[in-house]
């Protein structure tokens, strides 16, 4: 009986460590947006319980968009939602300088939540996480496509047209969270 017992702790045990592990891809670190600092995606990934990461744009339709992820960060950020935001140019909308991007997202939208340094999100340049997203689900279409990545591992991807508190995304997240 003592033999099942610990086995069958050990495949408990097993089955916890393999849902919170990083996937490889996100074991990067990357610069915040107009800064000397890094960020390590695996590092924001097991802190939270779910995370979000978004390919954004300074000037795109969608843009406004910023300003319901900053309230959707504010709203479960503390219950352990992490918000990532990665601008892009690969649909040609966004800022030439991370200095211009910045700006928009900072002052313009007041954005809290962690925005990195310009990268590619499709083809063959494609960051390797949005590479892994891709592999996944699809590769961005758009700008503001929403990655959302639950701590057992699962990735839903939602759609540029799909607003950060859609009830759609917005029940996907709390469901993540055990809300």
């Amino acid at each position: 009986m003592l033999k099942l017992i610990t086995a069958t702790l050990l495949l408990v045990q097993a089955s916890l460590t393999f849902a919170s592990e990083c996937p490889e891809a996100f074991n990067t670190d990357m610069r915040k947006l107009h800064s000397k600092d890094n960020v390590n995606l695996c590092e924001l990934y097991n802190s939270g319980k779910a995370m979000l990461i978004v390919n954004t744009a300074s000037h795109c339709g969608f843009t406004k968009q910023f300003s319901g992820l900053e309230s959707l960060h504010k709203k479960y950020a503390d219950k352990g939602l992490v918000v990532v935001g990665v601008p892009s140019n690969d649909f040609k909308q966004e800022e030439k300088s991370e200095e211009g991007t910045a700006r928009v997202c900072y002052q313009n939208y007041g954005v809290t939540f962690v925005m990195t340094e310009h990268a590619d999100v499709k083809g063959k340049n494609a960051h390797p996480a949005f590479a892994y997203l891709a592999s996944k689900t699809k590769a961005p279409s758009w700008n503001f496509n929403k990655y959302l990545i639950t701590q057992d591992g699962t990735v839903t991807q939602f759609g540029s047209r799909t607003k950060p508190l859609d009830s759609k995304l917005e029940k996907a997240v709390t469901k993540s969270l055990a809300l």
